[in-house]
C-alpha cells in the first residue's frame, strides 16, 4: 500500500477517547472518509490507540468497510460473508488472511493487465479511430443544438432537423452503448 516516493513510513493517525481520529502527518483532525481516500490513493497508515499506544489499523480498516457496505456500496456478496464467518475458528483458519491477500493482489495485478490490453486493443484501431468519429460528430450535433445556436422556429421548418435530431439520437444510443461496453471490459 506504499505509494511510491513516500519514504518516511506509514503517515501515524490517532484515534482518540472521542473517536476523532488526528493525522499527524498534516496536524488536523480527519475522518474515516479521509482514510477511504488515502486508501484509495495508496498512502500506508497506521492508526494508533492515542491512550494505549496499540495498533488498531485492522479495526479501522473493518470499520471503513462496514460504513461502505452500509452506504449500498456492497462489494462483499452474503455468500462470501457468511463463508468467511464460518472460517472463523476453522482449522483452516491461520491459511484464509495469506489466501485472501494473495487472491486480491492477484485480482489487481489482472485488472490492470485486461485494463492495459483493452486500451492497447484499441490504440491503433479502426475502433479508436471510429470512436473518434463519432465522438467529433455527436459534439458537433450538441454544439449545433446549444441555445442561441438556431434561430427560434427555424428548426420546426426544417425536414432537415428532424432528420438530423433521429441521426443524433441514434449516435447517442450507439456512444452510450459503446460506454457501458467499454465499462463492462474495465471491470
Amino acid at each position: 500500500m506504499k505509494k511510491s516516493g513516500d519514504t518516511n513510513g506509514p503517515v501515524i493517525i490517532k484515534k482518540y477517547a472521542n473517536r476523532r481520529l488526528y493525522n499527524t502527518e498534516t496536524s488536523s483532525y480527519i475522518t474515516l472518509e479521509h482514510l477511504a481516500a488515502m486508501t484509495r490513493e495508496g498512502r500506508d497508515f497506521k492508526v494508533i490507540d492515542a491512550k494505549s499506544e496499540d495498533d488498531i489499523t485492522h479495526n479501522v480498516l473493518t470499520q471503513i468497510i462496514m460504513e461502505e457496505e452500509a452506504r449500498g456500496q456492497t462489494l462483499l456478496p452474503v455468500s462470501f460473508l457468511r463463508q468467511l464467518i464460518a472460517l472463523y475458528g476453522d482449522s483452516m483458519q491461520a491459511l484464509v488472511p495469506g489466501y485472501l491477500e494473495a487472491s486480491m493482489e492477484s485480482f489487481r495485478r489482472n485488472q490492470q493487465q485486461f485494463k492495459s490490453a483493452v486500451e492497447g486493443a484499441f490504440a491503433n484501431s479502426p475502433f479508436a479511430e471510429l470512436a473518434k468519429q463519432n465522438m467529433a460528430m455527436f459534439e458537433a450535433a450538441t454544439a449545433a443544438f446549444k441555445p442561441g445556436a438556431v434561430p427560434p422556429g427555424a428548426a420546426a421548418a426544417d425536414e432537415s432537423v428532424a432528420a438530423k435530431d433521429d441521426e443524433i439520437a441514434a449516435l447517442r444510443s450507439e456512444l452510450s452503448r459503446l460506454q457501458d461496453k467499454v465499462e463492462k471490459l474495465g471491470k
